[in-house]
């Protein structure tokens, strides 16, 4: 058999092994009613402020919609970047979903840690991927697991979008049916786009490590360097740049971090869009390579 028959075979074998785990079931109903508490409390803190406007600008409507078309490009600015929120399509999103999408889009890659963690480490530990490695290419196994966890959780993204779109619709008159698909396709896009580069990271932390308990504690280390890197590198940035000063080198640190790359992918301008798809697929690439390279060396 060439490279795609063995890789499609193993595929079929890990989606039957995941749907009969029950877990993807159970991290759709976490991803779901996270996303629902989030709509909730972004929801209700919107309605708040912009009832407190109405309050300090009386009877005068004018100044109350300009409040709160000023509020809601802040708002969008800070969950989108300042390019893709002043974009059209964006701009006709609800803001709401626009923070929500921003708030998972923070945390999926934690989901994607949950969704694949024992993808290899779970076949180390008790040996049983020697079964595998006589009989298939060590780099058909790992493409086979990777575009299973890869389907599912682009399939999960989908239905968790979608069910926050049908809320914006259900709740915000003023958001047409004709911006919501457009504006979801974006949204489930760039998630999309987004999360690979972190299923290629689990990949990595379960085929450098035999036990499960290990590959998603270094997973999770991983995440939290990952977020502390942009965090710092964007951090510094914005303070020198309030200050009117030259970047210092920590500020460099940002370009480490997938997560950094994020805003890109909303982005109009089609050169960043496309530095950014860029940036996600050298992740990718290079997290891959090292976890078939762990796995080619390694004694299993």
């Amino acid at each position: 058999m060439n490279f795609a028959q063995e890789a499609l075979i193993i595929s079929r074998a890990e989606l039957g092994r995941a749907v009969r785990s029950g877990r993807v079931v159970v991290l759709l109903g976490m991803y779901a009613l996270f996303s629902l508490l989030a709509l909730l409390g972004v929801g209700g803190f919107i309605s708040f402020v912009r009832g407190q406007l109405q309050q300090q600008t009386g009877s005068d409507a004018a100044a109350a919609e300009a409040l709160n078309a000023q509020l809601s490009d802040s708002l969008m600015g800070i969950a989108i970047g300042d390019a893709a929120a002043a974009s059209g399509g964006m701009s006709a999103l609800p803001v709401v979903v626009l923070i929500v999408f921003r708030i998972t889009l923070f945390f999926l890659p934690v989901y994607v840690a949950l969704m694949g963690f024992d993808q290899l480490a779970g076949e180390m530990a008790p040996r049983s991927i020697r079964y595998l490695v006589v009989r298939a290419r060590r780099e058909s196994i790992l493409s086979g697991k990777f575009l299973v966890q890869a389907g599912l959780l682009i399939g999960l993204v989908l239905v968790v979008d979608l069910c926050i779109t049908i809320y914006a619709l259900i709740v915000e008159p003023d958001f047409p049916l004709g911006a919501a698909v457009p504006g979801l396709v974006k949204l489930w896009l760039a998630a999309s786009i987004f999360s690979l580069a972190y299923v290629a990271l689990t990949a990595l932390c379960s085929a450098v490590t035999r036990s499960p308990a290990v590959s998603l504690a270094l997973n999770f280390l991983l995440l939290l360097m990952f977020w502390l890197a942009d965090a710092i590198g964007s951090g510094r940035a914005a303070l020198a740049k309030v200050a009117g000063e030259e970047a210092p080198a920590t500020a460099m640190l940002r370009y480490l971090s997938p997560s950094h790359y994020s805003t890109g992918l909303l982005d109009p301008d089609l050169s960043n869009f496309m530095v950014a798809v860029g940036a996600y697929a050298a992740f990718a690439s290079l997290f891959m390579a090292l976890a078939l390279l762990a796995l080619r060396v390694r004694d299993v």
